[in-house]
């Protein structure tokens, strides 16, 4: 079971990716099946919670995934991201641990704890653990980060099978900062959305998607010191799995 959705996590908002390779294999041990996941990914866009994170830019981006047949996993996420707001850090790399599992036949659960780091800005890492529920189509779930400000994530999103087998993905997000985020000292709430069409064609799978904040282009600049990253973005994604 992949866990890092790259190719588009549009139930939080996080990447684009224009071309995905990714390749998993099985290794049956005395302590269970492991499965083993490795994802490439050229992305149009990183966009995290409706924000580009490299301003505008393409973005290559990587994982390696380790899942036991229990639900227990591990993995890593890298990609690269605009410096001049990361402190002069090119790059981004995450570590996350986690448990999925069901309910019912129709009903699963994941929970996992995220390490978010920027090398070059070591005061930039930040510590997160994620909550969601899934079934029937939608999905619901919560992050928090906790250090070192405090953050709260909530969204929902819906997956639905189209005609002519094109899926439909939205997604609402709100982002509750309860530490103040720029020099000014104030708090801020924002909210996120998503819009995605995705296709598969001649063994590729093929995503338009369309994201947007309701942040304020002055708040924006205040913040990351550029108005453009909280542009509206439409974003392409192709992937192939092997």
């Amino acid at each position: 079971m992949m866990m890092k959705k790259l190719a588009l996590a549009i139930v939080g908002a996080s990447t684009v990716g224009l071309s995905s390779l990714a390749a998993a294999e099985e290794f049956p041990t005395s302590v269970g099946t492991f499965d083993v996941s490795m994802t490439a990914t050229l992305a149009t866009d990183y966009i995290w919670r409706g924000q580009s994170q490299t301003a505008g830019a393409g973005a290559i981006q990587g994982s390696l995934d380790i899942a036991h047949e229990s639900g227990l996993y591990i993995g890593t996420w890298a990609s690269n991201v605009d410096s001049e707001w990361t402190g002069g850090s090119s790059v981004e790399i995450d570590y996350y641990v986690g448990y999925a599992g069901s309910i019912t036949d129709d009903i699963g659960y994941d929970l996992s704890w995220n390490t978010y780091t920027y090398p070059k800005a070591s005061d930039l890492t930040s510590k997160e653990v994620i909550a969601s529920l899934n079934g029937y189509g939608f999905t619901v779930g919560t992050k928090y980060a906790y250090d070192p400000d405090s953050k709260l994530y909530t969204w929902i999103g819906y997956d639905y099978e189209l005609p002519q087998e094109f899926g439909l993905h939205l997604a609402y997000g709100r982002t509750d900062n309860k530490d103040p985020i720029d020099a000014t000292g104030s708090n801020a709430k924002y909210d996120d959305w998503s819009v995605g069409v995705s296709k598969n064609f001649i063994g590729l799978d093929f995503l338009l998607a369309y994201t947007d904040t309701d942040i304020k282009s002055g708040t924006c600049e205040a913040w990351y010191g550029d108005k453009d990253y909280c542009d509206t973005n439409v974003t392409l994604s192709v992937s192939k799995s092997f």
